[in-house]
């Protein structure tokens, strides 16, 4: 199954919701998309079936009644790749070819003026919407490079969660665009954050920590912390 052109299928959009929205119970994605529940699954049963998605028990967030658990379906890495860009190849190839030419000053120069977006975006979207926070701002910011990003609240402070990452078979292999990322983060907010995790690790959403401006400790450089408590990546 390909999802091109202006092919916009029902399938399509129960993918691209769980790519948008992160995981989702098949009655979940029945309200939000204003279809029938057994359409859903239907839905769902084919991208199961073709690997898209997979199905694991939902979190409870109260006492659980009787009856099996629901299940909340997730994209896989290959139905990650119905989104990715269709130059992953190519840009491996000129990243490398930096890497050996250059050498990681050369690699990370070029991680560096990719996230110039960051910072070039974040004031003027901050003044065309003064009704959003900082955090909210970023979030719109990455969303409009296509990273589908949302942000939620923590005990520490806030969580910049991007569903989706158009480079993270990239980053996978060069860490060095998500640090740069990292860094433009920390200079627009001008306080340190902290990644949690990211999709070209592994993990399901590339999660930014940004705390509190008053629990900010101190920082050596941008997008660095002397924040000593363990993270799991």
């Amino acid at each position: 199954m390909e999802f091109t052109g202006t092919d916009v299928t029902t399938r399509q959009r129960v993918a691209r919701s769980i790519l948008v929205d992160g995981a989702s119970t098949a009655a979940a994605l029945a309200v939000r998309l204003d279809l029938t529940p057994a359409a859903v699954r239907r839905h769902l049963d084919q991208l199961l079936e073709e690997g898209h998605v997979l199905a694991r028990d939902a979190r409870q967030t109260g006492s659980r009644g009787r009856g099996r658990p629901a299940k909340e379906f997730v994209l896989t890495e290959t139905g990650r790749d119905l989104f990715d860009q269709q130059y992953d190849d190519l840009a491996l190839d000129a990243l490398r070819f930096l890497d050996e030419t250059g050498g990681d000053p050369a690699v990370r120069a070029f991680a560096k003026r990719r996230a110039a977006f960051v910072e070039d975006r974040f004031g003027t979207v901050m003044a065309e919407r003064p009704d959003l926070g900082p955090a909210q701002v970023l979030a719109q910011v990455f969303s409009d490079e296509g990273y589908a990003a949302t942000v939620r609240t923590s005990p520490a402070g806030e969580q910049l969660c991007q569903q989706h990452c158009p480079v993270s078979h990239v980053a996978h292999e060069f860490p060095q665009l998500c640090e740069e990322e990292t860094a433009a983060i920390s200079r627009v907010l001008d306080r340190h954050v902290q990644r949690l995790a990211t999709i070209a690790h592994g993990d399901g959403v590339c999660t930014t920590c940004i705390p509190d401006a008053v629990s900010t400790s101190p920082t050596t450089d941008a997008g660095s912390t002397t924040d000593t408590r363990k993270v799991t990546t």
